[in-house]
């Protein structure tokens, strides 16, 4: 029990050092990408408007951002998936080229979101490692201690019947 309490204890800092390395990393990312709100309120959600003007540097910034961008899919395609709108495309031959141009925002729209998304869900994973490494810590800590409590002691038995009556034990 102690030494998995004392790999716990060593892994639990790992962990979180690797959690807050990975935040690290997606914000230099999503930084060196200068996704911006737009600074104007009115062009944005009323969910959305508290980021107007700020720059995407967190998981939770890109899915608010993932979250704008399906609005203007929604808007561009008429409420309709890419799928949707695939699928009319061709079965019209492929001979709209404005139902095409339609079908390619939309591709191009969907895979940013699911861009943005992975950088949500990647911030997400990176608070799990961290509090699953504050965990490991504190239960190995608790496995050390339990450990320590229950470890054998020494019982010493004394030379002569007299000592248990006298009281006179010598300590081991």
């Amino acid at each position: 029990m102690a030494l998995v309490g004392a790999g716990m204890v060593a892994a639990g800092p790992v962990m979180v050092y690797e959690g807050v390395h990975g935040q690290s990393m997606i914000k230099d990312e999503l930084t060196a990408q200068k996704i911006e709100f737009p600074a104007d309120k009115a062009a944005l959600p009323d969910d959305l408007k508290g980021y107007a003007g700020q720059h995407v540097t967190t998981g939770s910034d890109a899915k608010a951002y993932a979250d704008l961008i399906a609005t203007h899919i929604a808007k561009a395609t008429g409420g309709k998936t890419y799928s949707e709108v695939s699928e009319e495309w061709i079965a019209g031959g492929r001979k709209d080229e404005q139902l095409g141009q339609t079908r390619q925002t939309a591709f191009m729209g969907e895979t940013l979101r699911g861009s943005l998304m992975s950088a949500y869900q990647a911030e997400q994973v990176t608070w799990l490692v961290i509090g699953l490494g504050a965990l490991f810590v504190a239960l190995g800590a608790v496995f050390g201690v339990t450990a320590f409590s229950m470890r054998t002691r020494k019982v010493v038995v004394p030379a002569s019947p007299e000592a248990l009556v006298s009281g006179h034990l010598p300590v081991g």
